[in-house]
């Protein structure tokens, strides 16, 4: 586990004294990615620095790890779960190994088996590796992209590879020499609390997407996507479903045993749902001593803390509980969007933040639940398709008819959005899980908007795909899924948030293996009719790992208090950020203004006007920090120390 940062000059012998400092440099903005070691090579061409989290065997794989009789040098970010198994069959294969972790099994893959070695690869990873022979490079990012790798080509051409942003915009010379925010970018974000991949909101730095591999020969960088994640729904006779539900539950602790790999304790976050607490369970069976971790509010009624607590005690694990006030969410919050490079406006990645900065006391890994509802139908969005379902019957003049009476209908009114979806196709309808700002809505905030850019934008080629997949509505929406609200930002927060605090993260639900059986549960076993349940398959599957007391308990993630926050003590705050901040090129601050004051005049606070003006805080704070360089972030010294 490690930050890694890759410069690749365009010209032969071209790489100089400058070259080395700028890239050694620019690794401080890493350090908390890798505290343990940092280490920067270098020939002609190339410059290949890293940090490195030591999880497995960091004497026998220093990196820019050498293979092949110095021929090639491998970065390397992420673990690999089934480099075991691959070893045996490289050395069987006759490969020269030298060291006994798993990142030397990539590159002797890559010299045995070619780009190809990606398609074995168990895990989750971003890495580069540096032919000397060819001058070429090779590289990839793991298929649900859970490991980030970010590219630019700077000034004097050469190309950068780097596991965060900020490294990049070090290089670059700041926001300016990024190009400056993106707009397109900016109103994707604001639609859909994220930037989608490809895109940053720096218009001169681009994602390497999840499930993608790439080259660079003389220069030119050229991508391939090698992950096509395909459902195969299949049927399950009558009276043999139980097989279905003890192939998943095997298939799932076996991953769990996979990611336990390491030579360092293992933890587990645990919230209220079955998906933490079948991980935990699971990875109790391979440690005894596991701990979990949860966080929550200060709150009168029952909180996360107090669920996960009472299945801690069920599960007979040791648990450690975070609680924190409103002054700590809001105090972190500067921090917490430095981290993040680009925004993310999901407040539960703050608490998140919390949990793992003190897991971090106590493990260097924690296991946690991600993935399960894109896999296994879990979203209750998923179930909408379902009771839409009579509006697919209806004609055209009867669809015009409910979009018509939606529009009429005042906002907040009970079915006005019911109305609305049930007129329009599914394609133009869902986009995944957060829906903050209508089209009116956001022309009224944004400066420039853009009418003809919609989220449409981001999901027409994948619905595409989708059609000639012949998907139902809702295998297309996890498929959508996959490739936006998951990498966007679930796997982006569980990222970024953990590796803050030098802690590794594992997804054992986000495994080849596991979503190879889960792509072939039929639709009534994910979200089945005439009844309420979601991921049916998976929760009877857990019923032999899950006690029955949490097995069905209504989810509560890691809840924020976003509204009670923004009218009560946070609001003096959020007015501050909007009145200090210098985005009247891109937004109304007086529209800004005017949310924070609904929210305060409000006898029940809109969660849904919170969302919006949580949106554009974490924006502006983004702004602050990255070009308007106003803000500067109070960087924890432990994790991040002065300049190497």
């Amino acid at each position: 586990m490690c930050g890694l940062l890759a410069y690749l000059s365009t010209d032969a012998d071209r790489v100089g004294d400058a070259h080395v400092d700028g890239v050694r440099d620019a690794l401080h903005c890493l350090h908390h990615r890798g505290p343990d070691d940092t280490a920067v090579w270098s020939d002609s061409r190339v410059v290949l620095g890293f940090n490195r989290l030591s999880i497995i065997d960091l004497e026998g794989s220093p990196q820019p790890l050498p293979h092949a009789r110095d021929r090639y040098r491998i970065l390397f970010n992420g673990e690999i779960y089934n480099y075991v198994e691959l070893r045996e069959e490289l050395a069987a294969a006759g490969a020269e190994l030298t060291t006994h972790g798993d990142t030397e099994t990539i590159v002797a893959g890559y010299h045995l088996w070619g780009p190809d070695v990606v398609l074995r690869l168990r895990g989750m990873f971003a890495f580069v590796i540096w032919d000397t022979h060819t001058r070429t490079a090779f590289g990839a990012r793991d298929p649900f992209g859970i490991k980030p790798l970010f590219t630019a080509r700077l000034a004097d051409g050469g190309l950068v590879f780097s596991s965060e942003e900020k490294a990049v915009l070090e290089l670059l010379g700041g926001s300016k020499g990024a190009g400056g925010v993106d707009a397109a970018s900016l109103q994707h974000y604001l639609t859909l609390q994220y930037v989608p991949e490809p895109a940053t909101l720096h218009r001169g730095i681009r994602r390497i997407e999840s499930g993608t591999s790439f080259t660079v020969v003389d220069g030119e960088l050229h991508t391939s996507r090698y992950f096509h994640p395909t459902f195969r729904p299949q049927p399950v006779p009558a009276g043999r479903e139980q097989e279905l539900y003890d192939r998943i539950a095997a298939a799932l602790d076996e991953s769990v045993a996979k990611h336990m790999r390491a030579d360092v304790t293992v933890g587990s976050f645990l919230s209220s749902g079955i998906d933490s607490t079948a991980i935990a369970a699971l990875a109790h069976r391979y440690n005894p001593d596991l701990m979990t971790f949860t966080v929550g509010f200060e709150r009168e009624s029952t909180s996360e803390v107090d669920i996960a607590a009472e299945s801690a005690a069920t599960l007979g694990v040791r648990h450690v509980p975070v609680v924190i006030t409103a002054e700590q969410f809001a105090a972190a919050i500067p921090e917490v969007v430095w981290y993040l490079d680009d925004p993310v406006a999901d407040p539960a990645l703050v608490p998140l933040y919390f949990v793992a900065r003190e897991a971090r006391k106590h493990v260097k890994v924690v296991l946690s639940g991600e993935g399960a509802d894109e896999l296994f139908g879990g979203y209750t969005i998923y179930r909408e398709p379902l009771s839409l379902a009579w509006a697919e019957r209806l004609p055209r003049i009867g669809k015009r008819a409910m979009a018509a009476l939606s529009e009429r209908l005042p906002e907040g009114v009970r079915g006005k959005d019911l109305l609305r979806r049930a007129s329009i196709p599914l394609e133009e309808r869902y986009y995944g899980n957060a829906r903050n700002f209508s089209p009116v809505e956001l022309a009224q905030l944004m400066r420039g908007h853009d009418p003809d850019l919609s989220h449409v934008t981001v999901t027409e080629a994948l619905y595409r795909q989708t059609r000639e997949a012949g998907y139902d509505d809702v295998t297309a929406m996890q498929y959508v899924d996959l490739f936006t609200w998951l990498r966007g930002d679930i796997l982006v927060k569980a990222d970024k948030m953990t590796m803050a605090n030098s802690l590794e993260l594992r997804v054992p639900f986000l495994d080849p293996e596991v979503f190879a059986l889960a792509s072939t549960v039929p639709l009534e076993q994910r979200v089945p009719r005439g009844s309420d349940a979601t991921k049916y398959a998976l929760r009877r599957a857990m019923e032999q790992i899950v006690p029955p007391s949490i097995l069905h308990r209504r989810k509560l993630g890691f809840p924020v208090p976003t509204a009670e926050f923004l009218a009560g003590p946070l609001h003096e705050w959020a007015r501050d950020i909007v009145t200090g901040s210098q985005t009247d090129e891109w937004l109304d601050r007086g529209h800004v203004l005017g949310l924070l004051d609904r929210l305060r005049e409000a006898e029940v606070p809109s969660k849904r006007t919170a969302r919006q003006a949580w949106e554009v805080l974490v924006f502006m704070v983004w702004h602050g920090i990255f070009v308007e360089e106003r803000i500067e972030p109070v960087i924890p010294e432990t994790v991040y120390p002065v300049r190497l």
